[in-house]
């Protein structure tokens, strides 16, 4: 297992290396009108070059991304240009985590608690009414484009329910639908993956060999199919958790919640191209360990997991 463990650790380096690389090297060919903003065409040849050797911008790209990884070796993200002039990105991201956080983990653990045990009923009751009608749940809520999704919720949930659609951290009746948005999909992602898995171990020769030997279905299923069954879903856990730390785009947008996902949409919108720099880097750097933790935890929970050549066997 150490084996499979460096080579995941030195692919996820590489991976997080040429992303990284990639990303600022093409936001650096964006136009110089990025990094000032509305004040660009009042700026004089002279102060937009004074500017520029002031930020670094005037060197060759490959020094400029030289200093850009021994800065960011150091903790150092930058400064906003306009989004907060001069302003330390890095504060800016210490304000709106915790709110991404918070949102983010209760609506994960909401995920969890619901999705797993419903794909786990219809896995169950293969077939019959429970597992039709998870099905036809999934099913919808799948095929609904994103969009229509949340503001139906938005929209019907809020006044059946009498519930305010503008996010207030003081008053947690506001948290309902932006948690309840963002779970809505990871219940169904949930739910599907577990069905599917703890299908494809009832099948599976050593289950017969169990029932053969009389053990109860209630104890097979639960002792046995559904502990390995999870194995694969661990691959998701902290993915889902580093995703939390940014937030949802749309959701924090939609509900004004003054968190990194909502922030992303601003500084876009302002042009500010060192924190659209930043921003991007952390959700890409995030995917990237998430999916690293997940084949190491994957690993872990199961042993027999490892790399192999193609042509060998598991």
């Amino acid at each position: 297992m150490l084996g499979y463990i460096v080579k995941r650790t030195l692919g996820a380096i590489a991976s997080l290396f040429i992303v990284i690389t990639l990303i600022f090297l093409l936001l650096r060919m964006m136009p110089m009108e990025g990094y000032f903003g509305a004040e660009y065409d009042k700026l004089s040849e002279e102060t937009r070059a004074s500017l520029l050797a002031e930020k670094g911008l005037d060197k060759p790209i490959l020094v400029q991304l030289v200093d850009f990884y021994k800065n960011l070796l150091k903790g150092d993200l930058g400064k906003s240009w306009i989004y907060r002039p001069n302003y330390p990105i890095v504060k800016i991201l210490e304000s709106k985590i915790p709110y991404s956080l918070k949102i983010g983990l209760i609506s994960m653990a909401f995920s969890l608690v619901a999705g797993i045990p419903l794909g786990a009923m219809m896995a169950c009751f293969k077939g019959k009414l429970g597992d039709k009608i998870g099905t036809a749940f999934i099913a919808i809520v799948e095929a609904l484009p994103t969009a229509v999704l949340m503001l139906f919720v938005q929209l019907y949930f809020s006044s059946w329910f009498k519930l305010s659609l503008l996010f207030d951290k003081n008053r947690p009746s506001t948290w309902i639908l932006p948690i309840l948005s963002i779970s809505l999909l990871s219940i169904c992602t949930y739910a599907m993956w577990m069905r599917r898995y703890m299908i494809d171990n009832i099948n599976m020769d050593y289950v017969k060999l169990a029932r053969a030997k009389g053990v109860r279905s209630s104890r097979l299923m639960f002792r046995h199919i559904f502990k390995n069954a999870f194995v694969p879903m661990a691959q998701f856990l902290p993915g889902s958790v580093l995703s939390t730390i940014i937030g949802s785009i749309y959701v924090e947008h939609l509900y004004s919640i003054p968190g990194t996902g909502g922030l992303l949409i601003d500084v876009i919108q302002r042009q500010d191209n060192t924190m659209v720099q930043t921003l991007v880097l952390l959700y890409a750097a995030i995917g990237i360990i998430g999916m690293f933790l997940g084949d190491i935890l994957m690993a872990v929970l199961d042993p027999r997991i490892r790399f192999v050549k193609k042509g060998d066997d598991r």
